[in-house]
C-alpha cells in the first residue's frame, strides 16, 4: 500500500466555482497509484468541495443563485464582524462538503463524464483557498 499527500492552492476573485479537476489529476498520475482513493479536503471554513457538472456553465450560475436563497446576505445573523457575505458562506459551507473522496482505478480518476472537482467559494473577496490532496492505494 502507498499514500502520498499534496496541497493545491487555488486563488479565488469572488463567489464562484473553480475547478481542480486537473491538478487532481495530475496528482494522482505523479503518485504512481492505480487503485486506490484520492481524498481531497478544504482547510477553510466559508468555502467547499464539490463534483459537479463540468459541461453546462449555466449549472454552476444556477447553484451560486440558489445557494444565495438559501443563505442570504441580508438576514440578521449574530456573527457579522467579518462583513455580510461570511456568515452566509459558513452555512453554505455546512450544506455542502469539506471533505470528499474519489476512487482511482487504472491511475485514473473514476469520475463520470459529466463530473469535475470544484471548490465552491462562497466570499465575495480573493482568497488563496488550499485544497489538501491525499490519495493511498496499489
Amino acid at each position: 500500500m502507498k499514500q502520498d499527500f499534496h496541497t493545491v492552492t487555488i486563488p479565488t476573485h469572488g463567489a464562484r466555482l473553480h475547478d481542480f479537476t486537473a491538478a487532481a489529476e495530475a496528482f494522482v498520475e505523479k503518485s504512481g497509484i492505480r487503485d486506490g482513493l484520492l481524498t481531497c479536503f478544504i482547510r477553510h471554513t466559508s468555502a467547499s468541495l464539490l463534483i459537479q457538472e463540468n459541461a453546462d456553465p449555466n449549472v454552476q450560475g444556477d447553484l451560486i443563485a440558489a445557494f444565495a436563497r438559501l443563505a442570504p446576505e441580508d438576514f440578521p445573523y449574530r456573527h457579522d464582524e467579518e462583513g455580510p457575505d461570511d456568515m452566509p458562506s459558513h452555512i453554505k459551507s455546512a450544506l455542502t462538503a469539506v471533505s470528499i473522496g474519489v476512487p482511482v482505478r487504472d491511475g485514473k480518476l473514476a469520475l463520470g463524464t459529466w463530473q469535475g472537482l470544484y471548490l465552491f467559494e462562497h466570499r465575495h473577496i480573493a482568497h488563496r483557498r488550499e485544497v489538501l490532496l491525499h490519495v493511498i492505494g496499489e
